[in-house]
């Protein structure tokens, strides 16, 4: 990052030009799995299970005749697939490990190396780690601070662990003029999709609801230098990337998307996810309370910074359209069960935005 740059970050809009990813994601072959496998100084496979498949990667339990567990990962998302990628992920979740906190660095290979190379894709193993994952509104209050506490000590880590960030000028937001041509696209395609259904009546009338909302709201549109300050982040901060036993934490998973980012937009974004409903998207405003004060407490930010942040995220989600345009501009289905809520919550944070930012920085 070079020192006077502005950087456009949010949101990321999709290549709607690239096929939908599952058709760049096979399975990997038995023989493959036994190569890759082969290169570890582990015991012989008796099974390779596949785990769910997440919008990215593909993964495997492997479990050995000695009866220990590994996770297989086969990249394949060409975001986040390259070597230099990879290695760097591996290189910060290894020092994150070593300073005590709940993430699991993949094992060498007998080369010593952490990524393998077979048919042309890219691996590593990890060692299994029991857990079970839970939504944010199932935890308690002291539950719910936790993961504010531990997305804190995560920030302030990667500062130890990550380059040297230089701050940029500012960070541009996204162009409502640009979001109003993409919504008048995708209206289109879901008027003229077959079978047409009720997902289809639904986005119909979320994308009228966007145009009123994008022409009610762009006189707010942050501009490049209300952004908080930039850091390493995780990325991927949700329900999905945890793992939970005991009572705590026992590991933050899939550090894929580790890159540069506003550091306390990843906290709001994480609380959108974390602590929604997950019919109508509504947060239960009570747990993000508790979980931005544990944030602050660490030091990652303070009110004013976290205020910015959740105003820069609420924008972002006024824009943001990429789970549409995945349906209908690159016929990728994965995203279209995260819809309705995704849309639910923009509705009523537009509705509630005082509150929502009063249990983000109070």
């Amino acid at each position: 990052m070079t020192d006077g740059q502005i950087i456009a970050l949010a949101p990321a809009r999709p290549d709607v030009a690239a096929p939908p990813v599952g058709t760049l994601s096979p399975p990997v072959a038995h023989a493959a799995v036994a190569g890759v496998l082969s290169a570890y100084p582990t015991p012989p496979p008796l099974s390779v299970d596949p785990v769910a498949e997440g919008l990215l990667n593909r993964g495997y339990r492997v479990t050995t005749r000695s009866g220990g567990a590994y996770f297989l990962k086969c990249y394949v998302d060409r975001a986040t697939a390259g070597r230099a990628a990879i290695t760097a992920q591996h290189r910060a979740s290894a020092g994150l490990a070593a300073l005590g906190l709940p993430v699991v660095p993949p094992l060498p290979a007998r080369d010593g190396r952490t990524v393998t190379a077979r048919g042309g894709r890219l691996f590593a193993l990890y060692p299994w780690v029991e857990g079970e994952h839970r939504h944010g509104t199932d935890l308690d209050q002291p539950g719910c601070a936790g993961l504010g506490a531990l997305l804190g000590r995560l920030h302030g880590a990667l500062v130890e662990v990550c380059a040297p960030v230089r701050q940029p000028a500012g960070v541009l937001s996204a162009d409502p003029e640009e979001t109003a041509r993409i919504v008048a696209e995708l209206r289109v395609h879901a008027r003229e999709h077959r079978p047409y259904g009720e997902l289809d009546a639904l986005v119909e009338r979320r994308l009228a609801e966007r145009l009123e909302l994008l022409d009610t709201h762009r006189h707010r549109r942050p501009g490049p230098a209300d952004a908080p300050p930039t850091g390493w982040t995780h990325g991927d901060f949700h329900g999905l990337n945890l793992l939970h036993r005991g009572g705590r934490v026992t590991a933050v998973l899939d550090w894929d998307k580790l890159g540069l980012h506003p550091v306390a937009e990843e906290a709001v974004r994480a609380a959108t996810l974390l602590f929604n409903d997950r019919a109508t998207g509504v947060l239960d405003l009570v747990r993000v309370r508790h979980y931005a004060r544990a944030y602050r407490t660490t030091g990652a930010a303070d009110a004013a910074q976290l205020a910015a942040a959740a105003h820069r995220v609420w924008w972002e989600r006024l824009n943001d359209l990429w789970m549409l345009q995945w349906r209908y501009q690159r016929r990728d289905h994965r995203a279209d069960p995260l819809f309705p809520a995704s849309a639910g919550q923009l509705t009523w944070w537009c509705e509630e935005y005082e509150q929502v930012l009063d249990a983000f920085t109070n």
